[in-house]
């Protein structure tokens, strides 16, 4: 006996999957474990839904397999969950909630993020093309609609949309749809939404406002959820605990609209779940009032803290020594891009200057007089611990645009800017305007979101583990740690990127260690430069104190300092790469995006971060390039426009050759090498590299080169080619040699290597001029393999691209494919015991077999050994 269940007082997406999940197991019934919402109850009336008995009728002991819909926790199942416990019962689950420590664990396990969960069992459907009928796609809808709100929830995805379109193509009847997502009540529920409300209390935890309300119904009522929507729509609060005691039972809906409540976690202590915004639970034998006090200790040991000057300050901070001058403070100000300068005496906290003050004593003439005489002594200073709403009273009444953090000893440990203020008050006009967290995400790229279920979702179990356990390190050490860079770009467009940084505000090398030690994995350090690399067998973790540069002169290597991770993300090429994740068990997951990355990634623009930022790092253009091909994104009008005046500049010609040949060599190992070209080409950066670079010609060589790449790939040899070589030959074929050599000089390529590639230039030239010149193209195998042997695969690569005869070509394409791979079976050692003495002759022995295997006389071993014998004598060697 097959069982389909769902979670006690089911809804649409739980009657939906499971009838769903009946076209995917025919011989499958579907069973309630409990009550269901009022409208299920009379749409299965209305309807005689054919498939579905009663709980009593089920024969545990003869139940084979339990497949569970839209729930993952036992205490969810009612009386079913016991066949969890039995061995012999194979279980699926298939669900769209975010995973929790306890879930039930099955044989097949599909759990995705989507809106709802029929949608997962929809796409099933279609792949194994098993169409629902009218009535099956109705029910499926309505699951589909009702989960989503709609289709306009915030978790509503592109799947949702697409699985719900699919089954209006199957017949799913709108009247039907919209006749049970109605939102009217009748007497009942009106009654009870009025009790709700008189017996209602307002709560203020940790600064949130959180209702909870409670009522008693005679008979069952079945809209609880759209009762506790009402409410949520009626009142301006935060969260809130709903309870409605009815036949025995009391039913708890929790709905939150604050990211710091989670009514999931809430009410899981009450055996319930569902998400971060809704949950809900159901309960026995427990008097409300008891429940009611019991939820609300719940809901005060869940509430995230709230926030502090800790959590919003910037670490470490710039600061200058009383003993400075008025000059130095300046030239502080200018290197790190500050406008005020906290003042220290001996480590501890003296007052601060400011970029207005600093700018007048230089007017007047002040240069060399100590920073002392113009410090503002009087500031108003916080505690960690502050609350942000106390800091930002004090920054107003004050009118001070720097609030300095300061430790019990005086010491200062960060400071608290009007940005960072701002960004607080914008959090908080989002969560009272009613806007969720994933939807304000598409106003407010900038700042915070939640990306731990895309970490769960997208990187292996293993590697989450990790991550987890990097927070828990740092936790441990009081110190913050990030994930930065690539990883989490690429997390955001929904690709995995394993190549993972690690950036931590404080000493990087502790916290590796730490690390190293609970992972039982490799360690190497470098003290000097605050990085460390932790290695297991099959992930890397490069680790790296926070740090900030400057550059003392355009094209210049940066100076590195250690700095906050704002800092540290503000250093870096592109938008699109400042975004970091953090860590820490508190805040896992959470989105931490200062300049925009997130916006940029959903315009698809790459962007740079500054006006200065390719005078200080001309190579961030040829990294522009690269990055706007591999993604398929465009640079910002803005930024088209910085890279052009850094040509005007010349100052491109600052850059070391090294670094740009470094840069092309990256370029030509993407998978759009011709498109990055010619995206150069555009851009006029070509010319970089030599100003005889001819646009047309150099991308007609590189889309011949790379057409020939793929073809001797798709050709199945196996053997490697040196891609970013062939690119390079390409690139520089159309010029002279003198030209050649310059360019080669420009890029700084080490003699060896220049070598190589000038040498590979001529030799593909020689093999059409001369080797293979028109009209003298070898017919015969011997000929032609004498012609072409000996020459590197990427000369000869070179040379087909750059045939413009097809017999050229065909002569190319024959040796490498067919008369390269002829070679003699017999070595030296079988020579030397046929009686041949080694020297020249083994050479001419070997040449002549070869030669008589390209002509087609030789085929086999025995064949070589009777041609040696035939045509050759043994000569004996003379010993004097």
């Amino acid at each position: 006996m097959d069982i389909i269940t769902c979670h006690l007082n089911a809804d649409f997406d739980a009657l939906s999957s499971m009838v769903a999940a009946k076209m995917l197991y025919p011989g499958a019934w579907m069973v309630f474990p409990g009550s269901q919402e009022k409208k299920v109850r009379e749409f299965i009336r209305d309807f005689n839904l054919p498939g579905i008995i009663k709980l009593k009728d089920v024969d545990f002991e003869r139940t084979g397999r339990l497949i569970i819909v839209d729930a993952k926790s036992p205490d969810r199942l009612g009386p079913l969950a016991e066949l969890l416990s039995r061995p012999e019962v194979e279980v699926h689950l298939y669900d769209h909630h975010p995973r929790e420590e306890g879930d039930i664990r099955g044989k097949l396990e599909v759990v995705q993020s989507v809106g709802a969960t029929v949608t997962i069992l929809v796409e099933m459907l279609q792949k194994r093309k098993l169409k629902p009928s009218p009535l099956e796609a109705t029910v499926m809808g309505l699951g589909v609609y009702e989960e989503t709100g709609g289709l306009i929830f915030p978790s509503t995805t592109e799947r949702d949309i697409r699985a719900f379109a699919y089954l209006f193509r199957c017949g799913a009847s709108p009247k039907i749809i919209g006749s049970y997502m109605k939102a009217g009540f009748g007497r009942q529920e009106i009654s009870l939404l009025n009790e709700l409300l008189e017996n209602s209390r307002d709560l203020i935890v940790r600064g949130l406002r959180v209702k909870v309300a409670k009522a008693s119904a005679e008979s069952y009522v079945g809209d609880a959820a759209q009762l506790a929507h009402n409410i949520m729509d009626a009142e301006d609060i935060d969260a809130l605990l709903m309870l409605v005691s009815m036949e025995g039972k009391i039913v708890v809906v929790g709905r939150s609209r604050a990211p710091e409540i989670d009514v999931a976690r809430v009410l899981q202590d009450f055996g319930g779940g569902g998400h971060r915004g809704a949950a809900s639970a159901t309960l026995y034998d427990m008097p409300l009032e008891i429940l009611e006090e019991k939820l609300v200790e719940s809901l005060k040991r869940h509430v995230r803290p709230e926030t502090a000057a800790a959590d919003v300050m910037t670490r470490p901070v710039v600061t200058v020594d009383f003993t400075a001058t008025i000059a130095e403070a300046e030239k502080m100000m200018t290197r790190y891009g500050v406008n005020v300068l906290p003042v220290l005496k001996n480590s501890l906290y003296m007052g601060m200057i400011s970029r207005e003050v600093v700018e007048k004593a230089l007017f007047h003439g002040f240069a060399r007089t100590g920073v002392m005489d113009f410090t503002m002594t009087d500031a108003s200073t916080v505690r960690p611990d502050t609350p942000v709403g106390e800091v930002e009273a004090l920054m107003i009444e004050r009118n001070q645009r720097f609030m300095p953090v300061l430790d019990g000893e005086g010491g200062i440990i960060g400071a608290i800017t009007r940005t960072d203020i701002l960004r607080v008050l914008y959090e908080d006009y989002l969560r009272r305007s009613r806007i969720p967290p994933e939807e304000a995400g598409l106003l407010r790229p900038h700042l915070e979101r939640n990306l731990a279920r895309n970490i769960r979702e997208q990187f292996p179990g293993n590697v989450v583990r990790i991550l987890e356990l990097a927070g828990q390190t740092a936790d441990e050490l009081a110190l913050s740690v990030y994930m930065v860079g690539g990883s989490v770009r690429d997390l955001l467009r929904g690709t995995r990127n394993l190549d993972i940084d690690l950036v931590v505000e404080g000493d990087a090398i502790g916290f590796a260690r730490g690390l190293a030690s609970h992972l039982g994995a490799r360690l190497r350090t470098h003290e000097r430069f605050g990085t460390a690399i932790v290695i297991l067998p099959d992930l890397k973790l490069d680790i790296a104190t926070a740090r900030t540069e400057y550059y003392e002169s355009p094209a210049a290597l940066p100076k590195v300092e250690i700095s906050s991770v704002k800092r540290d993300l503000q250093r870096r090429d592109f938008t699109v790469n400042t975004l970091a994740v953090r860590l820490n068990r508190r805040n896992f997951g959470q989105l931490v995006d200062f300049f925009g990355g997130r916006r940029d990634l959903r315009e698809k623009t790459i962007r740079v971060l500054h006006d200065l930022s390719f005078i200080e790092d001309p190579t961030r253009a040829f990294r522009a390039v690269r990055f706007a091909v591999r993604f398929g994104f465009k640079l910002s009008r803005h930024t088209e426009e910085l890279l052009k005046s850094a040509l005007e500049m010349d100052l491109f010609q600052r850059l070391s050759g090294a670094r740009l040949y470094e840069e092309l060599l990256l370029m030509f190992r993407e998978t759009e090498p011709v498109a990055a070209i010619g995206k150069l080409a555009e851009y006029g950066l070509l010319k970089v590299v030599h100003p005889a670079l001819k646009e047309d010609e150099v991308l007609g060589s590189i889309q011949a080169a790379h057409d020939a790449l793929l073809w001797f790939g798709l050709s199945f040899t196996g053997e490697p080619v040196d891609r970013a070589a062939l690119y390079l030959m390409a690139l520089l074929g159309g010029l002279d040699a003198e030209e050649t050599g310059a360019a080669l000089r420009r890029l700084q390529v080490s003699s060896k290597t220049g070598s190589i590639i000038a040498g590979g230039i001529v030799k593909a030239k020689e093999v059409l001029t001369e080797r293979l010149a028109l009209g003298k193209i070898p017919e015969g195998a011997v000929e032609l393999y004498d012609a072409l042997s000996g020459l590197p695969v990427e000369s000869l690569l070179l040379a087909m691209a750059l045939a413009g005869a097809e017999g050229q070509k065909k002569a190319i394409s024959r040796y490498l494919l067919e008369l390269r791979k002829e070679k003699p079976v017999l070595r030296g050692a079988d020579l030397a015991a046929m009686g041949f003495a080694p020297g020249p002759l083994f050479s001419e022995i070997f040449k002549a077999i070869l030669h008589e295997r390209l002509k087609g006389n030789i085929a086999s071993r025995q064949d070589e050994e009777r041609f040696v014998k035939t045509h050759f004598r043994p000569r004996t060697s003379c010993i004097s």
